[in-house]
């Protein structure tokens, strides 16, 4: 890896994609700082610090900090996020979007329209949520409607600012540019993580107490970092061979490939769309003001918060926390099950005279990946429950108080990853343009 971006810099036109990148970052880190007029930029934070719920936790680590700081990006691209899912389930729902997919490039940059136009409206939707839910709080100060829209309008500015510059990016820089915007957010909120554990397990204490905290957080970190990179590179592969057959006066075909499967299929998406619905009813709570309130409906609540689970003191809430494994474990299925279709697969292998190895083509092959695939997923997302858990341990058990987490991480680490081949293939692309042209 190390070496492919020291031959990046070698070459001009890669290095002017890098510059433009670092430019973007540079942009989008001052537009996380730039508040929007007329709020409090305090309210957040001395609202995180009275709440013990962690409705927001999630989405503020995405935004890189700016929602706590109520900048411009306080959206950031989590409505473009939202968006993107959106459409892919609706994609395999709607039979005139699955159409519109199969049409190839046009039918891709439509839908592309359609989601941006989605995205858009998801960002008003939630900047109007928040002028309102949270400027009678106290957000706003003097609320009234003209204060209220100036928010409304930065916020979903912002928010629509953001997703040109990621599209930008993509075409204009290494690509993957919604990724990176996000990896963005994600790495600049690292360095205050690191010094909150600082503060709880080094700072005051002695030499030696110090010592071996650093080397067991070191150790945390690494471990999850080795567990997300097992996960994000592990697949099966499939054998699949060819039948040889004749094609004019030549004998064509016969030859072997592979069908790989990743173990981790869904990637990170379960994860968002369990915490998603685990969030939405403290999100509501928040909201109305209702938060912190008493009774049964307080109780579930509290349970629904990743701060409550795993604390010795409290464990009667870390029955969240299965909830949690089992809507993760749904979800993964559930993914999976709309983005690989096994039947779809077996038609296509069959159609170009292909079969695997001691499998008859057609319903048998189709009932064997299904098989394969229900396997790997389950142990898919055992690991990916495991990446995820280990951070919440650590926080209900000792106190961590850290937004960074499983999850951070294998979005971290796969982007990286992304980014690197698709800049190995760029530089591939024009060592062959360089060879045609001599």
């Amino acid at each position: 890896m190390f070496e492919t971006l020291k031959n990046v810099f070698r070459v001009k036109e890669m290095r002017q994609k890098l510059l433009y990148v670092l430019w973007m970052i540079l942009v989008i880190r001052i537009g996380s700082q730039l508040p929007v007029p007329g709020v409090d930029t305090n309210f957040f934070k001395d609202w995180f610090a009275q709440n013990t719920g962690d409705a927001f936790n999630f989405f503020d680590a995405f935004t890189g900090g700016s929602f706590t700081q109520m900048s411009i990006f306080a959206l950031n691209i989590t409505p473009y996020i939202t968006s993107s899912i959106i459409m892919q389930l609706l994609t395999i729902a709607i039979p005139a979007l699955e159409e519109m997919h199969r049409d190839g490039e046009e039918g891709r940059k439509k839908i592309t329209a359609i989601t941006r136009y989605v995205t858009v409206g998801l960002a008003l939707f939630e900047s109007i949520a928040m002028a309102i839910g949270f400027g009678r709080q106290g957000l706003i100060k003097n609320m009234n409607f003209g204060r209220g829209l100036a928010v409304v309008v930065c916020l979903t500015a912002g928010s629509a600012m953001l997703m040109w510059i990621g599209e930008r990016i993509t075409e204009k820089g290494i690509g993957n540019g919604i990724s990176i915007v996000l990896v963005v957010n994600i790495v600049s909120r690292i360095p205050s993580d690191l010094g909150t554990l600082y503060e709880n397990f080094i700072k005051g204490k002695s030499i030696a107490y110090g010592a071996l905290a650093a080397i067991i957080i070191a150790a945390i970190i690494l471990l999850v970092i080795v567990l997300v990179l097992i996960l994000n590179g592990a697949e099966r592969r499939i054998p699949v061979q060819y039948s040889r057959k004749m094609v004019g006066r030549k004998l064509m075909g016969g030859q072997s490939t592979n069908i790989p499967l990743k173990v981790n299929t869904a990637g990170v998406i379960p994860v968002i769309f369990a915490s998603s619905i685990m969030s939405f009813p403290n999100i509501i709570a928040q909201l109305t003001g209702n938060a912190n309130g008493t009774g049964v409906g307080a109780e579930i609540l509290r349970g629904l918060s990743s701060n409550n689970w795993c604390n010795p003191r409290q464990l009667k809430y870390s029955w969240g926390l299965i909830l949690y494994i089992v809507l993760c474990v749904f979800f993964a299925y559930f993914y999976t099950s709309i983005t690989f279709n096994p039947l779809e697969v077996a038609d296509n292998i069959k159609k170009q005279g292909g079969f695997i190895p001691g499998i008859r083509p057609g319903k048998p092959t189709s009932d064997y990946l299904t098989n394969i695939l229900n396997y790997i997923v389950f142990i898919g997302a055992v690991g990916l429950v495991i990446v995820c858990v280990i951070p919440f341990f650590f926080n209900g058990v000792f106190g961590a108080n850290v937004s960074f987490g499983g999850t951070s991480l294998i979005i971290i680490v796969g982007v990286i990853l992304e980014t690197v081949k698709q800049i190995e293939s760029q530089m591939i692309v024009r060592n062959y343009k360089g060879f045609l042209g001599n």
